[in-house]
């Protein structure tokens, strides 16, 4: 029996937070002339249900070329710049990983950006694939990206066990779709949600998936 645990990324195995709206103000700032925003807000308008963050971030109903552009090239030094694991993330990967756990990333930030910061934190070692929102047709909620990575070890439903870990309703409904175990990370950016299981922090993963 294969045991297949799937993290989110930003909010789940890593804060990245302060650089994501350093970014986010940045282009605020020399494309459209707004005043900064606080962490908490970015890190709120990305984590509600529904929301248009064009609106929210930019003042704008779609996400204009020009300042998607800006952003990437903004983002792709400062990435790296104050991005931190969770406290006891890398420990827990550690474990599982030694204990024959095989283990991936789904996460809806551009996979350029996600291994960027993965390689800089050391922890993408533990990982056989890195799946970002630009490598399937449809991001989460959708099961798509779940469903690359259950492929790609050959899941077996019924007899292989699977978990997908987040810190967000799309990390869970793109489980319930994907037909495999949801764990809700309270420890990121989003400190209260449901899931099939709930974890505070990250040492607990260990007594649900071992």
């Amino acid at each position: 029996m294969k045991k297949i645990a799937l993290f989110d990324m930003d909010g789940t195995l890593i804060d990245s937070g302060l650089d994501i709206t350093l970014s986010i103000n940045y282009v605020r700032g020399v494309h459209y002339t707004l005043p900064p925003l606080e962490v908490q807000e970015v890190v709120d308008a990305i984590n509600a249900p529904t929301r248009n963050l064009a609106s929210v971030f930019y003042g704008t109903q779609l996400y204009e070329k020009s300042a998607k552009a800006i952003f990437e090239e903004h983002y792709y030094d400062q990435c790296i710049r104050n991005v931190r694991a969770y406290d006891g993330v890398a420990e827990l990967l550690k474990i599982l990983n030694d204990e024959g756990v095989v283990m991936g990333v789904a996460t809806n930030a551009p996979s350029t950006f996600a291994k960027r910061m993965l390689h800089h934190l050391n922890l993408d070692r533990y990982f056989h694939l890195i799946v970002g929102a630009d490598n399937v047709e449809t991001p989460k909620p959708h099961p798509q990206m779940l469903h690359t990575h259950l492929d790609y070890h050959t899941y077996r439903n019924g007899t292989d066990r699977a978990w997908m870990i987040g810190d967000n309703i799309k990390d869970i409904e793109a489980a319930r779709s994907a037909g495999i175990e949801s764990i809700f990370a309270g420890w990121g950016f989003s400190r209260e949600g449901s899931g099939d299981h709930v974890a505070s922090k990250p040492e607990e993963l260990i007594e649900i998936i071992l």
